[in-house]
């Protein structure tokens, strides 16, 4: 029944594996990506999608919709990357997404039909590595009408992620007096102190949090000569947990319980800003199911099950918010790290072009299920908001 649909990728498959060669050979960091957003949108201009480029305050952000009938039923969200790393380029595999997504956006356009109303809407979303462009667009009111989100990615298995860790990242500075250390240090308050107290208080409080949690920390600026009671002090923190909810709600005003101590327990004072925060993905089993599924069925390679944990990315802000999958496509050897040099090698391989075609068949055939099989959509939102209800009550 999917044969028509897996026949318009693969007609498709040599022009768009040139094009995600020419992302990898002309690679562009996070919000300066305007190359790739021109390749990507003129195609899915001409494949007679409506595009916008420009979305709120990021240039190289895109959105490209296509309408079935009156556009009543499913809003299938297919997301892609497409920013390289700083100085080593596309080793993480960027350059393969657009391609693969707008190889599935097409072929969905060219196989549904009017009756089945629904709507095929394609984020390009920029700077996920480091820059956090996902965020940025959800705050600016992007995202909130898609009922699902589908994204790709190169990897050494086949394989989709049931859990992302929550991550903050919180900026302390104490400010105390400065005095001789030698000659009146009884004049002296030391910011610096506060700053060791709070990295003890943090070593005291993991004990008694969730054992996935993590709490990471550094000076941030190094205090002066140790003949002077140093009266700024820096640090820099990283707050980490399976579970959003029980980061905000935990170890957040745990942690700056602590600080405030610390800068009591010194005789200083402090301050305390947070970064963006990454969420944690609210796992949605069944349809990781449907994306293996399709993966099985056009026998995809090296498939493996679910990784049951993985770090913070900003696809998690989006899932924490929407019924989302990520299918990872096994393109370089099983055991290969990430932002190595042998995801860069294999960057033009016929095993990275595989992978771009695996990718968009597997999707393509998801959102096909939820289109043609409107239970499945639903079966996938109440599990969304079931977990995501849970996830609240830890």
């Amino acid at each position: 029944m999917k044969d028509p649909l897996f026949s318009s990728i693969d007609k498709r498959s040599e022009h768009l594996c040139a094009m995600a060669d020419e992302i990898f050979d002309h690679p562009e960091t996070g919000f300066e990506e305007h190359r790739a957003v021109k390749l990507l949108t003129d195609y899915l201009t001409q494949e007679g999608f409506a595009v916008q480029i420009g979305l709120g305050s990021l240039p190289t952000a895109f959105r490209a919709e296509y309408t079935f009938g009156d556009g009543s039923g499913a809003r299938i969200g297919l997301l892609c990357e497409y920013d390289a790393l700083k100085k080593i380029g596309h080793a993480c595999a960027h350059h393969l997404q657009g391609p693969s997504i707008i190889a599935a956006a097409a072929a969905l356009k060219e196989n549904l039909a009017d009756s089945d109303n629904c709507r095929i809407i394609v984020y390009g979303t920029p700077a996920e590595e480091g820059g956090g462009g996902k965020i940025t667009m959800l705050d600016e009111g992007f995202m909130a009408d898609i009922d699902v989100a589908l994204m790709m990615h190169g990897s050494p298995t086949t394989c989709t992620d049931v859990r992302s860790m929550a991550c903050v990242e919180a900026n302390v500075v104490f400010h105390g007096k400065s005095a001789h250390a030698a000659l009146k240090p009884d004049a002296g308050r030391s910011a610096f102190d506060a700053l060791l107290l709070t990295f003890q208080g943090i070593e005291f409080l993991r004990e008694h949090l969730l054992e996935d949690s993590r709490m990471h920390y550094t000076v941030s600026e190094l205090p002066g000569p140790a003949n002077v009671v140093p009266d700024t002090a820096k640090g820099t923190f990283s707050l980490r947990s399976y579970n959003s909810a029980y980061l905000n709600g935990t170890i957040k005003p745990r942690f700056e319980d602590i600080v405030k101590g610390a800068a009591l327990m010194a005789g200083v004072t402090c301050e305390l800003s947070y970064d963006r925060t990454l969420d944690s993905k609210v796992p949605v089993l069944a349809l990781n199911d449907i994306v293996m599924e399709n993966a099985r069925l056009v026998n995809a390679p090296t498939l493996r099950p679910p990784r049951e944990k993985t770090g913070s990315s900003d696809f998690g802000n989006v899932m924490f918010r929407v019924p989302g999958s990520c299918i990872r496509i096994a393109f370089v050897p099983e055991g290969t790290s990430s932002h190595s040099q042998t995801f860069l090698d294999y960057g033009k391989t016929k095993d990275a072009h595989d992978a771009l075609v695996y990718a968009a068949k597997i999707l393509a055939g998801t959102a096909w299920d939820m289109v043609k099989e409107p239970e499945k959509l639903a079966a996938v939102k109440a599990e969304f908001a079931a977990t995501k209800e849970k996830m609240a009550q830890a």
